[in-house]
């Protein structure tokens, strides 16, 4: 369920199904507020609790708390206008779910105006049990027209709109909006369409004067974006930047100039926490120790006294109090299901919140004994870049014994499968290692959290520096008098589906059996921000596009192929698979292809995961049985 604390922690906004509810602590009632007849979205309590925000019928509406009072602040919104909405790319790609922000002394709320009319209108079909459904979607393929975007601010009481100069360019992304602590200075984050220019820019509501400047950055591949930027109330802000190849702190001056950089070395930081002015600490996660685990630490403004917080081995995630370093530790690891609990400003623990023990009684005890561990180790790419895997031995292992390798893979940006993490994807890992399958996963380069040389490695040609690194895991494999080498097999979904099937393709003889989930199969159905920040604009990339197509490659298909789509997939779209099937279809190759009719991208359901789990395993014991006759 989701629901919003009022800041003085008074009162809490509950929306459900379209409707807003206001709940107030001290007399423990609950009131439906009169929001009027249409569907409430990205509902919003206001900083001091005087008013509560939302958007209908692609316009943002205002409530009065006081007195119910309604007021309709934007009033084109419809059809392709839509105010107050983050378009399709700002949600999927950039994570701005949101397209208003509240001033913090609620003097004025900042949004945004979006307009479609320049996007292709495509028709989309979901295919469902009982019956087709026909979507028209303004979809931004790469290479095609993004959304016009205008950022107004609205000057409360008297709904005033001033609009925002964003420059004579009008072909760019707006990813971030953040309001200035002092409530007159606005911050935008322009982006440009290629995605190799970030600027960080703030403008003063009040005056007429064209926003500054404040953060150029610049880079000849792309720019990552962040959440990282705190304005602090002394002054200054702090930002994270990947200037020096890997994502460090730096502390800027209000006029822009860098006065520190905090963090230092060849590691990243994953994100900023917490800010403590009063104290003079900056609350941090990133990888100093290791590239596999996530760990918490603190640094002063000046960039000394860095100290580890967190003692575990594992992943921590921590959300701090608004004005007081205590923190919840969000913590998962290998043997440690995600548990949360309370720690002071030095890392002590305080209390659980959930422990989560596997012990009598948990879902998980009755296994904890069957539990596998992997081994973790290192290989070194062709350029001479620190690869890590992990492997899976199976449940019983005997070394005088050969098995079978499943290589599950993702194999994306700004993922990473090979870590000291708890995750769900890992039953299915645990249920094959119980059924004699060592399952290896190995990070290639493109994949996250190792700095820039190591993402950016397959810029202009998707498939290539991936494929050659996930062989280099085979020749691994077959190091081990224990691998059966002629028994190994690949299987991602998503990213990992588009792996499974380049490397099938590319690299037959490595890999004897493939299964490739919801495979983007042609970058050219993909979505502008996304796409063109790796491959950059098809009409400048052709070829480019052209070679990291799977398409180009069906003709050395031989054997051994499992492809499963949703056919409701609204990421993804359905057609990716089809175009496959095609082609191999005309090329008289046979294959196998399981597709679930109202499925989307992340096949959720107990009843679809559980039939796919079964269908996989099913698949690789027949494969790999054919293979002994």
């Amino acid at each position: 369920m989701e629901y919003a604390w009022a800041d003085d922690g008074k009162a809490l906004l509950i929306p459900s199904a379209g409707k807003l509810y206001y709940y107030t602590l001290a007399d423990g009632k609950v009131r439906l507020l009169p929001t009027g007849d249409g569907f409430a979205t990205d509902a919003k309590l206001s900083p001091k609790g005087h008013y509560v925000t939302f958007v209908a019928g692609q316009n943002l509406w205002l409530l009065t708390l006081a007195n119910d009072k309604l007021t309709q602040l934007t009033k084109d919104g419809g059809g392709v206008i839509k105010n107050a909405m983050a378009e399709f790319v700002a949600q999927e790609e950039m994570g701005r779910m949101t397209g208003y922000w509240w001033a913090p002394d609620e003097s004025a709320i900042a949004f945004n105006r979006v307009d479609e009319s320049p996007v292709e209108e495509v028709t989309r079909n979901e295919i469902y049990a009982d019956g087709i459904k026909l979507t028209q979607q303004r979809y931004p393929a790469a290479g095609t027209a993004n959304v016009q975007i205008k950022l107004g601010v609205i000057a409360l009481p008297q709904q005033k709109v001033t609009w925002i100069d964003l420059g004579q360019d009008t072909d760019f992304y707006l990813p971030r909006v953040k309001w200035l602590p002092d409530s007159r200075h606005l911050s935008f984050q322009w982006q440009s369409r290629n995605q190799q220019q970030l600027d960080l820019r703030v403008v003063d509501v009040h005056s007429s004067k064209a926003p500054q400047t404040l953060v150029a950055e610049r880079n000849n591949i792309w720019i990552n974006l962040n959440d990282d930027l705190h304005f602090l109330k002394q002054g200054g802000f702090l930002w994270t930047s990947e200037r020096s190849g890997f994502k460090h702190i730096y502390l800027f001056a209000a006029d822009g100039k860098v006065t520190q950089q905090l963090t230092h070395g060849d590691w990243a930081v994953d994100n900023i926490s917490h800010v403590d002015e009063k104290q003079g600490w900056v609350y941090f996660t990133g990888r100093k120790d290791s590239d596999i685990e996530k760990q918490l630490y603190k640094v002063r403004f000046d960039g000394s006294d860095l100290t580890r917080l967190s003692t575990r081995h594992g992943m921590h995630q921590a959300v701090f109090a608004d004005n007081k370093a205590v923190y919840l530790d969000y913590f998962d690891s290998l043997s440690q299901p995600p548990q949360v609990s309370l720690h002071d400003a030095e890392g002590k623990r305080l209390a659980w919140v959930e422990e989560n023990a596997v012990k009598p009684g948990h879902p998980l005890y009755q296994y904890a004994g069957l539990w596998q561990l992997p081994e973790f180790g290192t290989l070194t790419a062709e350029d001479g870049q620190t690869l890590h895997y992990r492997l899976f031995k199976p449940v019983n292992f005997d070394s005088h014994k050969q098995y079978p390798v499943l290589v599950r893979v993702y194999g994306g940006p700004h993922a990473q499968l090979v870590v000291n993490s708890w995750s769900s994807q890992d039953y299915f890992t645990q249920y094959l290692l119980q059924q004699g399958f060592a399952v290896f996963q190995l990070d290639n380069r493109g994949s996250g959290h190792r700095g820039l040389r190591f993402e950016q490695v397959i810029y202009k040609q998707l498939g290539v520096a991936e494929v050659a690194d996930q062989k280099q895991g085979v020749d691994y494999l077959r190091t081990l008098p224990w691998v059966d080498a002629d028994k190994i097999a690949i299987y991602g979904h998503s990213y990992g589906g588009y792996m499974a099937l380049m490397c099938k393709l590319k690299a037959p003889d490595d890999f004897k059996v493939a299964i490739s989930g919801a495979p983007v199969t042609d970058w050219s159905l993909y979505d502008t921000h996304y796409t063109e920040r790796y491959l950059g604009n098809p009409h400048d990339n052709a070829e480019g596009y052209r070679l990291s197509s799977v398409l180009p490659y069906i003709g050395s298909y031989q054997s051994g192929l499992l492809m499963y789509h949703g056919m409701a997939d609204d990421n993804v779209l359905f057609e990716n698979s089809t175009r496959v099937y095609k082609a191999l279809q005309d090329d008289g190759k046979l294959f196998e292809m399981i597709n679930y009719p109202g499925a989307k991208h992340s096949m959720r359901g107990n009843q679809v995961k559980t039939h796919l789990y079964k269908s996989l395993t099913d698949f690789l014991e027949r494969q790999f049985k054919l293979h002994n006759h």
